[in-house]
């Protein structure tokens, strides 16, 4: 990289965070059964909720207890369905047309990450029903308040119920780009593991390790506070104590529990704390190929930290010592080295491997500069990279 532009990307996110304390994050209140919704929307002198979420949720019988609990609190509400991983523009424009037609004055999201983007990007439109979704994207664009949102996550991986950002994807270029405002922070987060208990042993995999990513790059980026390194640590220590349960026991309440709240303590994390490459890359694999966004993530995981070589060494290797898995007498580039280890051999017992199939050579230039232009200079990395420097993780994850 240019050291013209290294300069600049560092002179920003010292900006950046030296104004992290005068912003006005805040994270949502926390409910801990969907029974408690129809109270909530009444408090909050809502009438009509939409629903927003994918007919994989549906299908499942996962949203059975929000309906019932809508039915019984005499609240009606629209469904809107047909959100996709990596949800796109017209998604959102869908749902929109949907609130508006039916009246609703309030938002629940019901899902996964997809679904929750999508619910933020469509309260966006609603409190600027003018401004196309395009016009939005980058930081701080969206300043009026929207309508309410309550985020409720059947997987234990993004920890969008606690975030600014709603990551959406161009219907008509697959450009995938994020919209970073504080009003898209839920208003509330209802953590209740019961209805995760039915996610197939792939997305409990592919989910938790997207967790285990989103604290990992906030803990060792440049822009932590003494409070986002604890919710990482936190974080990690709980995903390493229960990925391998929940995913050989999927009824296991408490396991499901705890990575629900490492989830939620993650996003907490990210939200104010960033994230680093393997966002970047993973974003733009997700416009292009539609990968799920925290396979791509757990793919790219390792070979990541693997780049940052000495620059990310001392933090990795606190991670390490934090979990247990090496002793604080073990040397610093041992401990990181094991760390590295660890989530590789995680990868291996969660089934998920270490390529992306669709990758074409064609594409690859222009999928890391719009890696380059969604990292830089936002992202606190440990080591700044250009699009030409990230293409090469584009030809580790192509299949030989």
């Amino acid at each position: 990289m240019f050291v013209i532009k290294k300069i600049y990307c560092r002179i920003f996110q010292k900006i950046f965070k030296l104004a992290l304390p005068l912003l006005p994050y805040r994270e949502p209140d926390i409910l801990e059964n969907i029974s408690d919704i129809p109270e909530i929307i009444i408090k909050s002198q809502c009438k009509k909720p939409i629903i927003v979420t994918d007919k994989g949720i549906v299908s499942l019988g996962l949203t059975n207890s929000l309906i019932e609990a809508l039915n019984q609190g005499k609240i009606d509400f629209a469904l809107y369905d047909k959100t996709v991983s990596n949800p796109t523009t017209d998604n959102v424009a869908e749902a929109l047309d949907l609130y508006k037609n039916q009246n609703c004055d309030c938002i629940i999201a019901f899902g996964g990450g997809s679904s929750m983007d999508c619910a933020k990007a469509l309260g966006a439109c609603v409190a600027y029903p003018k401004k196309p979704l395009s016009k939005m994207k980058g930081i701080l664009k969206v300043v009026r308040k929207i309508p309410l949102l309550i985020a409720i996550p059947t997987t234990a991986g993004t920890g969008s119920e606690t975030t600014l950002a709603a990551v959406i994807t161009d219907s008509n270029t697959r450009h995938k780009y994020a919209i970073n405002s504080f009003p898209l922070i839920p208003r509330y987060a209802v953590l209740d593991a019961k209805v995760t208990l039915s996610l197939p042993k792939s997305i409990t995999a592919t989910t938790g390790m997207d967790a285990l990513t989103h604290a990992v790059e906030a803990y060792i980026g440049g822009s932590t506070t003494k409070k986002t390194r604890k919710f990482a640590l936190l974080a990690t220590r709980l995903i390493c104590k229960q990925i391998f349960t929940v995913y050989e026991d999927g009824n296991n309440l408490e396991a499901r529990n705890d990575m629900l709240k490492a989830a939620y303590f993650a996003g907490c994390a990210f939200t104010r704390s960033y994230v680093g490459y393997v966002h970047a890359v993973a974003h733009s694999l997700g416009g292009a190929y539609n990968v799920p966004h925290g396979l791509a993530n757990a793919i790219l995981l390792p070979y990541v930290l693997e780049a940052y070589g000495k620059t990310a060494e001392k933090k990795l290797a606190k991670l390490a010592y934090h979990i247990h898995l090496v002793s604080e007498i073990t040397p610093q580039e041992e401990a990181a080295k094991a760390f590295i280890q660890m989530i590789k051999d995680m990868k291996t017992q969660l089934g998920i491997g270490n390529t992306v199939k669709e990758i074409k050579k064609e594409d690859i230039s222009r999928l890391s500069k719009y890696a380059d232009k969604e990292a830089n200079p936002l992202y606190p990395v440990p080591k700044l990279m250009n699009a030409k420097e990230l293409e090469k993780f584009y030809y580790q994850l192509m299949e030989k």
